[in-house]
C-alpha cells in the first residue's frame, strides 16, 4: 500500500522516485504480511489473478500460497526485486514485473480477478480513468475487482489522497457493477512515524467491483 503525501497527489500522480526514496526506509505499507480484507476474501478470488501496484508482494505470495496463478505488476524496480527474492525464498511460483498499471490498454494477459490495496488513492484523476480502462481490458467479463483505499473519513491531508465513495462510482461507472464498498481499517508499519493517522488504523474503504459484459 502507498502511502505518500496527499498534496503531491492532488492533481498528478506520484513519481517513481517517491517511491524510490520512501524504500529507502520502513514503508508504510509493506507491514510483512497482507492486510486483513485481503486474506479474508480469499474464497472468493479465482485464478489468474493480477496485483495491481503490488509492492514487495505480501498479497501476491499469500494468494500464491493458497494455490492461486498469481502476477503481481508495480512500477517501482526496487518492490519487484525484493518481491522476487521473497518468491524464491518461500518457493512460490509469482510472476512479478515491472510495468506501470495506468498503461495496461494494450496488455495481452486475462485475470479472473484483479486485487489493488492502495495503488486507487495515489492516481490522478486522469490516472485513474487510464487504470480502469485497462483494467476492463485485462479483466475477463464477470471478474471481480478487490480494491482498498484511503477514505474520506480519514481525518487530516497527510499521507495519501481520500477518495469518497462517489469518485469510486464515478470511475468505474462505464462496464463495471460496483457491488459493495465498506469502510475498514488499513494496518501501517509500526516503525513508520512520519504521519500520524487514526487510533486503531487509517480509515479506508474496501470495495468489491464486477467486470460486467
Amino acid at each position: 500500500m502507498t502511502m505518500p503525501q496527499s498534496n503531491m497527489v492532488a492533481t498528478h500522480s506520484v513519481d517513481r522516485a517517491t517511491f524510490e526514496n520512501l524504500y529507502a526506509g520502513p514503508a508504510p505499507w509493506d507491514i510483512g504480511k497482507p492486510q486483513g480484507q485481503f486474506s479474508a476474501i480469499a474464497d472468493r478470488v479465482t485464478s489468474p489473478l493480477l496485483d495491481a501496484g503490488c509492492g514487495t508482494g505480501e498479497h501476491a505470495l499469500f494468494f500464491a500460497s493458497q494455490g492461486h496463478r498469481v502476477t503481481g505488476i508495480d512500477f517501482v524496480e526496487e518492490a519487484i526485486r525484493r518481491a522476487q527474492r521473497k518468491a524464491a525464498e518461500r518457493c512460490l511460483p509469482v510472476e512479478f514485473l515491472v510495468k506501470d498499471a495506468t498503461r495496461l490498454h494494450n496488455w495481452g494477459q486475462r485475470f479472473l480477478t484483479v486485487i489493488d490495496c492502495g495503488l486507487f488513492h495515489v492516481l490522478s484523476d486522469d490516472d485513474r480513468q487510464r487504470y480502469a480502462h485497462g483494467l476492463a481490458n485485462v479483466l475477463e467479463p464477470g471478474g471481480h475487482l478487490f480494491l482498498m483505499c484511503f477514505s474520506d473519513e480519514e481525518p487530516g491531508t497527510e499521507g495519501p489522497r481520500r477518495v469518497s465513495r462517489q469518485e469510486l462510482y464515478d470511475t468505474f461507472a462505464d462496464g463495471w457493477e460496483i457491488e459493495s464498498i465498506q469502510p475498514t481499517r488499513c494496518e501501517v508499519h509500526p516503525e513508520f512515524t512520519e504521519v500520524t493517522f487514526s487510533d486503531g488504523g487509517p480509515k479506508t474503504w474496501f470495495a468489491v467491483i464486477r467486470r460486467e459484459g
